[in-house]
């Protein structure tokens, strides 16, 4: 298990975590929400043992992290930026990440780059930014590591090269029980690849749930009434969002839909119909109940 209590990170006069908690289940695939500086990345680099908190503890399997090579084995992060490989050939990346990691398989890295063919001699620096990430992703999964941390991991792969680069990391969940953490603005990804989510918001968190429930929190309705309703008619309901449009109002609600549906039929309307969410709608709704304006939302 990873966990986080009262943990508190600044930069200079920035805070970027805020006091928060935070545990991820051993096995799990969890992926972070949040805008730019919500601080997605800090968490990622927190966990890995990169920063140490100015406040409060980071702990994997009960033991602290930083300045602690022992669990430090057991992470591995790949980062959003690849430039610090540059230098390095895919053998050469290969021998310098067994190094570090115990249970490294030459075996698994062979097997992997039989599935990706990447040039083994040539400088990660010629690569395109697809190729250093896939290069990066044999390495990790060869590491054989029990928890895995993705900084937008898919970013610059293209479709047919992010289902091959999803399958190598679900495969290794399943053989070996590793834990994925992931930090992405592509939030189909996260929707289709992991069972628990966390958002956050100014360095705190505002949920931390498994998916399913996340999206059975919120729902759009869509509904229509003989009398005329104002958005303060709904105070009975926790409102994300109020539209008007003629005759009929659509809200984004959250709470379970029995509750919303009981508490709008006692307001008699003519039609009443609850859509579901998709996850990217939750997220843009939950960060304008927060105050964000939807066009400063990158997703």
């Amino acid at each position: 298990m990873i966990k986080f209590q009262n943990v508190v990170k600044r930069f200079d006069n920035f805070i970027a975590l805020d006091n928060i908690d935070l545990e991820i289940n051993k096995g799990s695939a969890y992926g972070l929400l949040g805008s730019n500086g919500a601080g997605k990345s800090t968490i990622l680099r927190l966990i890995s043992g990169i920063y140490s908190a100015e406040n409060g503890t980071v702990e994997i399997d009960g033991e602290r992290v930083f300045d602690n090579a022992h669990v430090k084995e057991k992470v591995f992060f790949v980062n959003d930026e690849t430039v610090q490989f540059g230098d390095f050939t895919l053998d050469e990346l290969s021998q310098y990440s067994k190094m570090f990691y115990p249970n490294y398989s030459d075996d698994k890295f062979e097997e992997l780059w039989e599935i990706l063919k990447l040039p083994r001699k040539n400088k990660l620096a010629s690569f395109s930014k697809g190729m250093k990430r896939q290069a990066i992703v044999i390495c990790a999964l060869a590491s054989q590591p029990d928890y895995l941390l993705l900084d937008e991991a898919f970013d610059g792969l293209d479709p047919t090269m992010r289902i091959i680069v999803k399958r190598m990391i679900v495969d290794a969940m399943v053989d070996n029980q590793m834990t994925v953490v992931i930090s992405s603005h592509n939030l189909k990804e996260i929707d289709e690849f992991c069972d628990t989510v966390g958002l956050l918001h100014k360095g705190k968190i505002v949920f931390n749930r498994d998916l399913d429930s996340v999206k059975g929190n919120v729902h759009k309705v869509q509904t229509a009434f003989d009398k005329e309703y104002r958005e303060d008619d709904f105070d009975d309901l926790e409102l994300l969002h109020f539209d008007k449009r003629g005759s009929v109002v659509y809200l984004i609600v959250k709470g379970s839909e029995d509750e919303i549906t009981t508490k709008l039929n006692k307001m008699e309307p003519k039609i009443l119909d609850i859509i579901p969410l998709s996850l990217e709608e939750v997220f843009i709704y939950e960060m304008e109940g927060l105050g964000y304006e939807y066009s400063s939302i990158e997703g």
